[in-house]
């Protein structure tokens, strides 16, 4: 912003704690899906700890259709709390929502790390780990709600940033479940600091929402304050497209942005005062880029972890065998996720006008095959067309680059879509169809498991 009185974000502070924030709200999901051969392992047979801590990684049995219940059972809850959110944002302080979400998530996953040192067999184990897995995410639902509401109220680069976080969580994961399985530990105490390193991360997220009413440009842009906030913004953004006008210094997505915020036949009246958020004249707005959102993650979530995770190396048993689908599954998705989240930072294409946008997220669909057609050991179908691990390194690559570009990408422009005063209705709502593809996508996965 142009205006010498707006202040300044001392240090990156307010983008690292989003940075944080973002962090902490996907750990759980991360922590659970990339010990997936934990849980089977506990699962296989009463009292034990094998899985993520054992030395057998090159085909764990999905007991108990594992793989595709913690994914439903995580997406479903999203849905249902997230649609509620979308509607009821205003009714319950966002401290109350944010704070009392992660406070939440931090005892029920305490609860699962605890688990570690109780022996029980199968079926119990099963079911509470679900009912952790539904809570959780529903709790998640909120956090994430109520976090991307108020991105939805400061610049597209703090969205940028939370995503980012998020990206970096299923790499934190992935790397901790590497060194549990490297460490040399007894199992249970590998097991027990690899369910605690995540607690751990959200009680640093707490602390860091806990310091954003300390930094005067955090209070600027959260005091939900719009006639003061946005008669500044209007001046600026008017002095912008001036001096595009006469030089052209400005490119077309920021244009487009800057003239969906200025309406020159507007009276500073109405700038000032403007209504109440509309849901159905933001959705109208954004519908597109919402649907592509859904789509992006309906293709992800039906063949990531369900099917990916069950691809095994056809090198033979070994040591690359072993941490085969740790790296190339798991670590190698994240790590490249996250590279697609970051680079809306450097630039947003195509644009909120381009239809481009959903020709790139349907082609996207021909993911779903090439996975379902690699080296998976468990099947009765489908042949194996593509069996050597570099097919499966390749697709994934691709699968998790596009998957994080196209997501960053989607949030950042849907803000951009509608006026000022909407933009946090326009993000809880981008919320609500995020976790609406995650559940498409969650659902799917049965059927695409069923066809191997």
């Amino acid at each position: 912003m142009a205006r010498g009185d707006t202040p300044q974000d001392s240090y990156h502070l307010v983008g690292i704690s989003f940075f944080i924030l973002g962090l902490g709200t996907l750990l759980p999901w991360n922590f659970f899906i990339t010990a997936i051969p934990y849980f089977q392992g506990r699962l296989v047979e009463a009292n034990s700890t094998t899985g993520i801590l054992g030395t057998n990684h090159t085909g764990p049995t999905d007991a108990f259709n594992f793989n595709n219940w913690v994914t439903l059972l995580s997406q479903l809850p999203l849905l249902l709390f997230t649609f509620l959110n979308s509607f009821l944002y205003q009714c319950i302080p966002d401290t109350v929502r944010i704070l009392g979400s992660l406070l939440v998530i931090l005892l029920l996953f305490a609860l699962t790390a605890s688990l570690v040192k109780v022996d029980m067999s199968p079926a119990p184990f099963f079911s509470i780990t679900m009912a952790s897995i539904w809570f959780i995410n529903s709790f998640g639902a909120i956090l994430q709600g109520s976090l991307f509401g108020q991105l939805g109220t400061m610049p597209s680069t703090y969205s940028t940033l939370f995503l980012s976080g998020q990206g970096l969580a299923g790499i934190f994961a992935a790397l901790a479940m590497l060194l549990s399985m490297a460490s040399g530990v007894d199992a249970q105490t590998s097991a027990l600091g690899y369910f605690i390193t995540p607690c751990v991360g959200i009680l640093i997220s707490i602390m860091c929402y806990l310091s954003l009413p300390h930094l005067e440009f955090a209070r600027y842009y959260l005091a939900k304050k719009p006639s003061l906030a946005q008669a500044h913004e209007l001046e600026t953004k008017t002095e912008l497209l001036q001096a595009d006008e006469k030089n052209g210094t400005l490119n077309s997505p920021q244009r487009a942005a800057l003239m969906l915020d200025v309406d020159p036949e507007k009276e500073p009246e109405e700038v000032q005062k403007p209504g109440k958020p509309s849901l159905l004249v933001v959705f109208q707005k954004i519908w597109l880029t919402a649907l592509c959102l859904v789509l992006v993650f309906t293709v992800t979530l039906s063949v990531f972890p369900a099917i990916t995770a069950m691809v095994t190396s056809s090198t033979g048993p070994g040591k690359w065998s072993q941490f085969f689908n740790p790296i190339c599954c798991f670590l190698l998705f994240n790590l490249m996720d996250w590279l697609g989240r970051s680079l809306t930072s450097y630039f947003l294409w195509p644009d909120e006008d381009s239809r481009l946008l959903p020709l790139l997220v349907c082609l996207r669909f021909l993911f779903v095959p090439l996975f379902m057609l690699c080296h998976v050991p468990e099947r009765s179908r489908l042949p194996i067309l593509f069996p050597q691990d570099a097919y499966f390194i390749t697709f994934m690559l691709l699968f998790a680059v596009s998957n994080g570009y196209l997501v960053s990408l989607s949030m950042c422009l849907a803000p951009r879509q509608v006026l000022p005063h909407e933009r946090e209705v326009a993000g809880a709502l981008m919320t609500f169809f995020l976790a609406l593809g995650l559940s498409c996508g969650a659902s799917l996965s049965f059927l695409f498991k069923a066809l191997l």
